[in-house]
């Protein structure tokens, strides 16, 4: 039975959250029944299952509830014909002040998915949502400063990024938590034979991300700068990042689900490349040229496990899973910027915007 006649719903965990909505909205609008299962912790993010629910109708059906409801979790599971797994802690701070928390909500709930397709639907594909933070801080790379932005010494590095052979090397509790529920994925694939891959995402950025210090940074800046506040930058702003635009990482995940049986237990680093390479600085800069007015930057320390630079390698991504093209970083923050300005009534030049993107 092909996917499209199998009338079961797709499973999308954390499915209310930035990522999840962008997903579950691409699902329902291709026809397929979409499971959100949330438990609308977030700040704002009960927005967005209203979005999807005036969007689709019935074709959404939300499961408000925890995702350590490991019985809940379970019966979602087990009915659905795919799984994306999105809910988790992602803060680095909040791991660092509840690691027991963290490590239930990021591991236990990541093996008890697993166990469920194990014992009940073996055949069901899970994907899921990892991070770049598996491959730790990076402090054996060098780097020099050119242009407010850390650029890789070797020019391999500084040509394709940071690719799926780098070593992995968790930091923080976050890092560990994440990286243990990444290798659980992939050998639930090894040694089940389940259907499992992993994505390690980068930086993703765009509509309906309800940006915080702690997490969705390219939004938080954003919101800071429309409403003339200043932002705080932890560590010197010469950090970067590859940000990707949530329409091209819902791309991904989809080609990794449609080509699940040639990339079961595999795992692929997903970001903007070096393409869409920007320094905190940089898109400090761009934002300025947005809204009009320099933003007002405050400096803090450096946190734990901060990455001076994070480009991914996107090669065996693209390959794989047969992606093309990127929406660049410039006139996805000026999409961005729009988007944001109309959700919360602040004023924004449209000829400006234009101008800037």
């Amino acid at each position: 039975m092909s996917a499209a006649d199998d009338r079961r719903p797709i499973l999308v965990t954390g499915g209310a959250g930035f990522i999840g909505c962008n997903l579950a909205d691409r699902l329902a609008g291709a026809g397929h029944d979409v499971i959100v299962y949330d438990a609308l912790s977030r700040a704002g993010v009960e927005t967005n299952l209203d979005w999807l629910v005036r969007s689709h109708g019935d074709r959404i059906r939300p499961i408000v509830a925890d995702i350590r409801d490991e019985a809940r979790l379970v019966e979602a599971a087990a009915g659905a014909k795919a799984v994306f797994h999105m809910a988790a802690q992602v803060a680095v701070t909040t791991s660092l002040v509840d690691p027991r928390e963290d490590f239930a909500i990021n591991i236990a709930s990541t093996l008890a998915l697993l166990e469920a397709l194990r014992a009940r639907a073996p055949q069901t594909p899970l994907i899921f949502a990892s991070t770049n933070k598996v491959y730790g801080d990076l402090a054996d790379v060098d780097f020099v400063l050119e242009d407010q932005a850390y650029r890789p010494a070797d020019p391999a590095i500084r040509a394709h990024g940071i690719g799926e052979a780098r070593p992995l090397d968790f930091h923080t509790p976050y890092g560990c938590s994440k990286g243990a529920a990444d290798q659980y994925v992939l050998d639930y694939a090894r040694s089940f034979g389940l259907r499992t891959a992993v994505l390690r995402m980068s930086c993703i950025y765009g509509r309906r991300q309800m940006g915080t210090e702690d997490q969705g940074w390219v939004a938080h800046f954003l919101i800071r700068a429309l409403e003339g506040k200043p932002i705080t930058l932890y560590g010197d702003g010469h950090q970067v990042r590859d940000i990707l635009d949530v329409a091209d990482a819902v791309d991904a995940y989809l080609a990794a689900w449609q080509r699940i049986d040639t990339i079961a237990g595999r795992a692929f680093n997903l970001g903007g490349g070096p393409a869409n390479a920007v320094s905190l600085r940089q898109l400090l800069g761009h934002i300025g040229a947005l809204t009009g007015r320099a933003v007002d930057v405050d400096y803090s320390d450096w946190r734990a496990g901060d990455q001076r630079y994070f480009v991914a390698d996107t090669r065996a991504a693209e390959t794989a899973l047969g992606l093309s093209g990127r929406v660049d970083w410039r006139s996805g923050v000026a999409a961005l910027a729009n988007w944001l300005s109309e959700a919360r009534g602040l004023a924004l030049p449209a000829r400006r915007i234009e101008a800037a993107a």
